[in-house]
């Protein structure tokens, strides 16, 4: 009778329940890392697991709140919850108290929490199934369950107390560490990361720094990895599009081309390298790049005629003439 009891619980059939008293959720079997940055008080979560879209279950931040990831049989609640509860002063051993202590399902949960402070809190139910565990140390929680084996936590933990490296990259170092050493036992599916500031802004749009899913993959760890260097190519993108509004050509040609360095196979930077380097007076090195990137698509030729008259492009009737004319 007790197995069947334990069975009917896992399946979400147990007894009447509330808003705070939720059944067991998703069977999202995962490991991830909560995080706080200690030199620019970002905080982030990322996780991978033999399950699709992890990151629309798993992992929650706030700017200025804290990040939770909810794993295992997952309540999801305890994401937005778990944040409101940050939000009102809780600091993340009272959040996790309250959540687990309220969840008839606890025995199956895997939950962990850092706060604002870079306080974390973290919790692994008696009936995860193994291998299962979490590791705290300053600043960052690492937890994991239906591993193939329980060195992934202890692996993920020292992976980002060694790395150096803003912090998304060290998240994910954490997560490769995991996969290195077995990682899932059932294997790659998804893979998630999200960063948020240290602090709230009155710009909430710009307090979401990286948000990148991966959702079915069968390397997903390694996809996430190259999409954050995509990223990271882009913001250089964005900053260079800035400087171009400011008038600082000088600036967006370094921006550009250190994008362009980091995503070395992307047409779009290549273009705007080479609008760039035109406006600065530098045609003939900005020819090659143009003839690269119209045999990659012609259509960024039909682009090319219609920025003079935005002023995008500073050109003369031959100049544009003699883009234009590469083949």
């Amino acid at each position: 009778m007790k197995s069947l009891f334990i069975l009917i619980v896992l399946l979400g059939g147990a007894v009447p329940l509330n808003a705070q008293t939720r059944p067991p959720g998703p069977l999202v079997h995962t490991y991830s890392i909560v995080a706080r940055d200690t030199v620019t008080g970002e905080l982030g979560v990322a996780v991978q697991s033999h399950w699709f879209s992890v990151g629309s279950i798993v992992s929650w931040a706030e700017a200025g709140v804290g990040a939770i990831a909810t794993q295992s049989f997952v309540n999801v609640s305890f994401g937005p919850r778990g944040l409101a509860l940050l939000r009102a002063g809780h600091c993340s051993n009272e959040v996790v108290k309250m959540l687990i202590d309220a969840d008839r399902g606890r025995d199956v949960r895997q939950l962990a929490v850092v706060d604002t402070h870079g306080h974390v809190a973290a919790w692994t139910g008696s009936m995860c199934i193994p291998d299962a565990g979490h590791y705290s140390g300053h600043g960052f929680s690492v937890q994991a369950n239906l591993m193939l084996n329980d060195r992934v936590w202890p692996a993920m933990a020292s992976a980002f107390e060694k790395t150096i490296a803003p912090l998304a990259e060290r998240m994910i170092a954490a997560l490769e560490a995991g996969q290195a050493v077995g990682g899932d036992i059932r294997g790659q599916q998804s893979a998630a990361i999200l960063v948020v500031k240290g602090r709230a802004s009155d710009m909430p749009w710009e307090d979401r720094l990286i948000d990148l899913r991966v959702e079915d993959h069968p390397k997903p760890v390694e996809e996430l990895k190259r999409l954050l260097r995509v990223h990271r190519a882009y913001e250089l993108m964005n900053r260079g599009d800035l400087a171009i509004e400011h008038g600082d050509e000088h600036a967006a040609l370094e921006l550009y081309s250190g994008a362009e360095r980091l995503d070395p196979d992307q047409v779009e930077m290549k273009y705007w390298h080479a609008v760039s380097l035109v406006n600065v007076g530098r045609l003939d090195d900005s020819l090659p790049l143009f003839q690269n990137v119209f045999a990659a698509d012609p259509n960024w030729r039909t682009l090319t005629a219609r920025l003079p008259a935005v002023r995008l492009l500073n050109v003369t009737r031959e100049q544009l003439d003699r883009i234009l004319k590469l083949r």
